[in-house]
């Protein structure tokens, strides 16, 4: 919950517009979110398309420089593009600095064989065509979490499934921490709390939402959210810079993802594509600080959940057939 000591906070040219004649309505309370990350905090921050140790050390030094706090870096090419050392790297890169490291895992439809996705429907998107991508999904889980890897990242309804039940039956670490992707974010109430039912510890949400979408999935679910503030082209290219603190009193816990549009994209990432992931990455920690500076200027910035927590609290799962 909000302090009710705190000033209130400014919102964007308040007193111009009141000035004017052009106020808006104040902010309705039983639009805000009643909700907080375990420990207190209403927000966390998160980086995404860390494609690897390099971009990785990039976004560390950025953050430094800036002043960043993160809570939560993510890469989206995949478990399966990484080596054993990479990987090692880059968990005990964040593990220093107390940020959670979060990676996709295997094979999904955009990259398979299937032509559906490439069709005018884009039928079936990213989700694990067939048993072998599920597979390969458990063996880049099984993979990451032998070394350290904390946080996986899911893009297939039946894959979040099987490793909730995994990590249920201690196959995987019970402290891991799967998050749904973007490409296959929930956009109602109802099927953001099938996702939660299903293991979802945090739910990707598209950056088109409107408020009222925030406030209505609220009022069914607590489970954190993550919603790109601003977005990468392929998911249409939003910045909602502006919006960021009725984001937060509406969405809270909401994960913050500063995210790059009229860029080109990076996945998967390989060494032919360096010059642009790394500007790229330093660029996303830049949106971060204009982000937090807008904030710190509408007086909106408290409620930061504190640098190094990543889990995500008591959440509501569906029955697991013995």
């Amino acid at each position: 919950m909000t302090d009710a000591s705190a000033p209130a906070a400014r919102r964007p040219g308040e007193q111009v517009l009141a000035a004017l004649g052009l106020d808006a309505p104040a902010p309705d309370p039983a639009d805000a979110s009643a909700h907080t990350f375990p420990g207190g905090g209403r927000w966390r921050t998160e980086i995404p398309s860390c494609e690897g140790p390099e971009a990785l050390a990039a976004v560390l030094e950025e953050a430094s420089r800036l002043d960043v706090p993160i809570h939560r870096i993510s890469q989206g090419s995949g478990v399966w593009m990484l080596t054993d050392a990479e990987i090692t790297e880059m968990v005990g890169a964040s593990a220093a600095r107390g940020i959670e490291l979060c990676l996709f895992t295997g094979p999904r439809g955009t990259w398979d064989i299937g032509g559906s996705v490439r069709s005018d429907s884009r039928g079936a998107g990213l989700r694990a065509r067939g048993h072998d991508a599920v597979a390969g999904c458990v063996e880049d889980a099984v993979r990451a979490t032998e070394l350290g890897v904390k946080c996986l990242l899911v893009a297939d309804e039946g894959v979040l499934w099987t490793l909730h039940r995994a990590r249920r039956r201690g196959l995987l670490p019970a402290d891991t921490t799967l998050k749904v992707s973007a490409l296959i974010g929930p956009v109602n109430p109802a099927a953001f709390a099938v996702y939660e039912g299903l293991g979802a510890d945090s739910v990707n949400v598209p950056s088109n939402l409107t408020l009222d979408h925030l406030t209505e999935i609220r009022r069914v679910s607590a489970a954190p959210m993550d919603m790109y503030i601003e977005a990468p082209d392929d998911l249409g290219g939003y910045v909602r810079m502006y919006e960021v603190a009725e984001l937060i009193r509406r969405g809270a816990p909401l994960y913050l993802k500063f995210g790059l549009s009229k860029a080109a994209g990076i996945y998967p990432y390989g060494h032919h594509l360096r010059e642009l992931t790394l500007a790229t990455a330093r660029e996303r920690v830049r949106r971060g600080r204009l982000a937090l500076d807008l904030l710190a200027r509408h007086g909106a910035d408290g409620a930061m959940a504190p640098l190094g927590s990543r889990l995500p609290g008591p959440l509501n799962r569906f029955d697991i057939p013995s």
